[in-house]
């Protein structure tokens, strides 16, 4: 089991760790429920260093992104990121991941934990232009700092107006007194905020900084469980439930990330599944009455009939409702069609809704 550089820091402050990923990692210190609001009414902090970071560089960078991403890289602007898939041959997703333009020729790409090694091993092998890879995931970290007060509360420990980043755009430069940091405006909470990326060595500081800077925010440490209650009440897929080896960028609502005007892995049968429209369709639902849905549960119709699984599912912190996604045949996913989740022995109603639940 790994650590990351701040896993000490964490259980000083009395985190529940568990193993996520092959890492010893926070998934709560006060409570989910607890944690969840603090990001979405002020600003919390998630340690999420255990993502991995390559870099891909060279005259053929771009060539490489292009053939392995599916979405259009080539419109990527230095400062600027976009959040893209990796398919696979087969018609379903290596990864989901964040492509950073970091100079002409230098591009960071940023994918799941779980996924590391898979990953660079897929785009190694896809690598016949001789493009440079390394990865420098063992050597960064990365801090996510998200809620609405996020902006006020950073902007006296860097010299850049983190008012002016826009959403997928980011900076490199002070922060913390650190230098060459990235600032990145995204996040996985749908609350606004920052995800900084700096070396091991540099991330206590940051760390410290960061939580003397909020302390007039009500800033806390956030664990992997709020960060996934908060994902999913805005309708982010997660890689390993939502999305993986099996299930279609197509089906998964990720047709906007497939850009059909180049070629990508599989972008033919791709392209030819959005045209004829998919078999099955990811949605998201509310149950009518009180019940919670769980990964794995059986979705079935009105006569019992089991026609998909639940993907993802919780109780809504801020809505206080059971919440979840789950693949169902594309006649069952128009919004407000009756679906019913198989809740132990009780089929529960549930309604079809547009994403995200969470509306702010």
């Amino acid at each position: 089991m790994k650590d990351t550089a701040l896993s000490s820091t964490h259980e000083a402050l009395g985190a529940k760790m568990v193993p996520f990923a092959g890492y010893n990692m926070p998934v709560q210190y006060e409570g989910v429920n607890i944690e969840h609001e603090t990001v979405r009414t002020s600003v919390g902090v998630f340690d999420v260093s255990h993502m991995g970071e390559f870099l891909i560089e060279g005259p053929h960078a771009l060539e490489l992104i292009q053939n392995v991403s599916s979405n259009d890289a080539s419109k990527l602007e230095v400062g600027k990121a976009q959040y893209s898939c990796l398919p696979n041959d087969d018609g379903g997703v290596v990864d989901d991941l964040i492509i950073y333009k970091l100079k002409e020729e230098t591009y960071l790409l940023v994918v799941n934990a779980s996924n590391i090694e898979k990953d660079w091993n897929w785009i190694a092998s896809k690598n016949d232009v001789g493009a440079e890879m390394r990865d420098i995931s063992e050597d960064y970290s990365l801090l996510a700092i998200q809620g609405p007060k996020a902006v006020e509360a950073m902007q006296s420990i860097t010299s850049h107006d983190l008012s002016a980043i826009k959403f997928y755009n980011f900076v490199v430069g002070d922060f913390a007194g650190v230098d060459n940091v990235i600032i990145s405006a995204t996040g996985y909470t749908g609350s606004g905020g920052f995800e900084i990326y700096c070396k091991n060595s540099e991330v206590k500081q940051v760390w410290d900084k960061v939580f003397e800077a909020g302390a007039d925010f009500g800033i806390k440490p956030i664990g992997l469980a709020a960060r996934d209650t908060l994902r999913l009440e805005m309708g982010y897929c997660l890689y390993g439930n939502d999305i993986d080896d099996t299930t279609s960028p197509i089906e998964a609502g990720l047709g906007w990330v497939c850009k059909f005007n180049k070629d990508f892995t599989n972008s033919e049968a791709l392209k030819a599944e959005k045209e004829h429209t998919p078999e099955n369709k990811l949605v998201a639902f509310k149950l009518d009455e009180r019940g919670i849905p769980r990964h794995g549960y059986d979705i079935v119709d009105s006569s019992g009939k089991t026609i998909g699984r639940v993907t993802s599912g919780t109780m809504s912190p801020s809505l206080g409702i059971g919440i979840g996604m789950g693949y169902v045949p594309t006649v069952f996913s128009k919004v407000d069609s009756k679906i019913f989740i198989q809740v132990r022995k009780k089929a529960i109603p549930a309604t079809v809704v547009k994403a995200p639940f969470y509306k702010g």
